[in-house]
Order: C-alpha cells, then sequence, then structure tokens
C-alpha cells in the first residue's frame, strides 16, 4: 500500500483559532482526518505529524527517509521562508515533495512570496483553505 507523510509546521496546531480571516475555523485534527478520509478512498495510508520544533521536524523527515514513504506533503507554515536546515532535510528524501499552504501566499505579505523548500519540492497548492490538503494528497499520490 502506498504511503504519504503529512508534515505540519510551526503554529499550525493553532487552525480554527488562529486567523479565521486566512485559515478559516478549519482545525487541524479536522484536517487530518479528512486527509486520511481521501488518503483510504485512493487506498493510500497517511500519517500525519505536527510539531513547533525545528530540530523535531527535520528528525521526522530524515527518519521518513528510512521509512520509504512514497510522497510527501509539508506545509511548514512560516519555516517555509527561511528553514534552510528543513530545506536540505527534505532534500535528502527520495519521494516526491508537495509544499502546501491554505493560505494564497502570494496575495499576502512580500516575505511569504519566497519559499526556501522550492527547488527541492515537485510542487506547490495554496490558497484553498483546507481544501489544499485535498488537492496535494492527489498530487502527491499521482507523482508518487
Amino acid at each position: 500500500m502506498m504511503k504519504i507523510l503529512v508534515l505540519h509546521g510551526i503554529n499550525l496546531n493553532m487552525f480554527g483559532k488562529r486567523d479565521p480571516a486566512q485559515y478559516g475555523t478549519v482545525t487541524l485534527a479536522e484536517i487530518d482526518q479528512r486527509v486520511r478520509t481521501l488518503g483510504k478512498e485512493l487506498g493510500t495510508e497517511v500519517e500525519c505529524f505536527q510539531t513547533n520544533h525545528e530540530g523535531e521536524m527535520c528528525e521526522r523527515i530524515h527518519k521518513a527517509h528510512e521509512e520509504g514513504f512514497h510522497g510527501v506533503i509539508i506545509n511548514a507554515g512560516a519555516w517555509t521562508h527561511y528553514s534552510y536546515g528543513i530545506r536540505d532535510a527534505l532534500a535528502i528524501l527520495k519521494a516526491p515533495i508537495v509544499e502546501v499552504h491554505m493560505s494564497n501566499v502570494h496575495a499576502r505579505e512580500p516575505f511569504r512570496h519566497v519559499s526556501v523548500f522550492a527547488d527541492v519540492v515537485k510542487g506547490q497548492i495554496c490558497g484553498f483553505g483546507a481544501e489544499s490538503y485535498l488537492l496535494a494528497l492527489r498530487a502527491a499520490v499521482a507523482a508518487a
């Protein structure tokens, strides 16, 4: 069975409470459930992981390298724009990586327009709220 890892970064545990104008009211638990449900429909096992600690994110990516995931979806939150440590960890992976954001980062503050992951990911999906994750899962499955 295909395995996809979904990585959620800093502050994303606050979905549903944080800036509903940008992120809506859906919680991270609800997003994870939706992704797992779609994964089952697609015949894919989905594992979700969230951390607010950059080193823990790198460690989980390192572990994913050993575990043989077929694809990785990452919403690293603000780390997307400056974490070369996470970028370098992602570059180790052999599986396709899909970067995802709930808001349209290109319509927001200028610092959000830059992703330091852009050159190591297969593609980026943003601006569709929680649906961005479902689109990312379909893309990851298709790319695997």
